[in-house]
Order: structure tokens, then C-alpha cells, then sequence
């Protein structure tokens, strides 16, 4: 089951996740992630669809640029609304279902920059900071329903928000996939399918043994 505000969005993932088959199991749901009433509606409706839940990953965030000297606090207030408070309701609307399953895994996607700084993100960094934070304690207190949370923290991907940000600036696509050449260690962007395969990793039976920990998948940036 996939979430988002982006109808339009959910609507071209699900064609395209169809297409390679065509068997999928598969539910959508458009709602604000920032709003508890999205989390409880769309884990009851996951539940009515299928049974149950064993995963949630908590992908949604919600980026701002304002320098902290600037930022004021409606800000703050709608950023923490969707990347903490919007993760913190999705993770105690599952929580009845995951209990149950014996095995149940949280995965919240943070940020590479939650461990290392920079300058003109600092809502959004604090936040994914604050993320890592809340993990840990889901992992302590969901420990003795066998309910394991962890974090992945990606660093620069190419994905479509990049790209039609690039776009609808004037830029060529081609030169925006040079730009991550002295980031990382690895001097690139990661595919989406790279940050995918540990998210999938974290959440399935392999990793089993694996809580409140935070694995950052960046390339090596943030200790560059």
C-alpha cells in the first residue's frame, strides 16, 4: 500500500508497478501524511485490503531553505508537521496491526545530513535528526512485541523531485547528473533503487536481528 498527497503521482507509480506485474497486490491512497486522519484511514483501509500489517516505512518529508536567522515558525510548524509528527501518527496507527504480526518491522527514512551538518536546510536537517532520535525509542519500547524500527539514511539520490525541480529551473538534466561529482566519496548520485534495496533489507526476515539502529546510505559523505 502506498501514501501521498500526489494523486497524480500515486497514480503513475501504480501504473508503473503494474506493468511489471500485473499480479501486484497492490493499494494507493492520496492523503496529507501531516494529517493523523491520513494515518488512521489508510491503515485501516491496509488492514481491510489485506489482512494485516508487517512494514511501515516512513518515506513522506517536506523540505524548506530558510537559514535559521529567517525561518519563522509557521516554518517550522509545517515542516515538523509532516517529518516528525506526520511519522509519529503513521507509526501508532500501525502499531495495533504490527504487534500482531509476530515480526513486524519500521523503517523511517531520515537523512544523511541528519549526522553531518551544512548551512540552509536546518528545519528540515533538525528534523530528520530528530527522526533518528525517535526511532531508538520506538525500538526500546516496541521491543517486547518483537517489533523492530531502525533508520536508513540516504544521501543524494536522482529522483523525479530533482529532476523536475531542474527542469521547471531552465537546467539541463544531463549537467544535473554531474553536479554530485565531489559530494560523496563515491562522486555520484545514488539511484533511487539503491536507497530501495537497504530500505527493503531493513524491513525483511534477513535483517531480523537488526533494531534501533541507523544505517546511512550516502555514499560515504558523511564522513567526506
Amino acid at each position: 500500500m502506498i501514501v501521498d498527497c500526489d494523486a497524480k503521482a500515486l497514480q503513475h507509480t501504480e501504473s508503473n508497478i503494474r506493468k511489471q506485474n500485473a499480479d501486484s497486490w497492490l493499494c494507493t491512497y492520496a492523503g496529507d501524511v501531516g494529517d493523523k486522519n491520513t494515518a488512521d484511514t489508510a491503515a485501516a483501509l491496509c488492514v481491510e485490503r489485506f489482512g494485516g500489517i508487517d512494514v511501515l516505512v516512513n518515506n513522506a518529508a517536506m523540505r524548506n531553505y530558510s537559514a535559521l536567522s529567517q525561518a519563522q515558525p509557521e516554518e517550522w510548524q509545517a515542516v515538523v508537521a509532516v517529518n516528525m509528527i506526520g511519522n509519529a501518527n503513521f507509526c501508532r496507527a500501525v502499531l495495533p496491526f504490527v504487534r500482531k504480526s509476530g515480526k513486524g518491522a519500521i523503517v523511517n527514512v531520515s537523512s544523511c545530513y541528519a549526522v553531518k551538518g551544512r548551512k540552509g536546510m536546518a528545519i528540515y536537517d533538525a528534523t530528520k535528526a530528530a527522526l533518528i532520535a525517535m526511532t531508538r525509542t520506538l525500538a526500546f519500547e516496541e521491543a517486547d512485541w518483537g517489533v523492530r524500527a531502525n533508520v536508513v539514511c540516504p544521501g543524494s539520490t536522482l529522483t523525479d523531485f530533482h529532476i523536475e525541480r531542474t527542469r521547471a529551473a531552465g537546467k539541463d538534466i544531463e549537467e544535473l547528473k554531474t553536479q554530485r561529482q565531489h559530494t560523496s566519496l563515491l562522486g555520484r548520485w545514488a539511484d533511487p533503487r539503491e536507497i530501495a534495496h537497504p530500505i527493503l533489507w531493513m524491513a525483511c526476515d534477513e535483517a531480523s536481528f537488526i533494531t534501533g539502529t541507523t544505517l546511512v546510505v550516502d555514499g560515504g559523505l558523511h564522513i567526506k
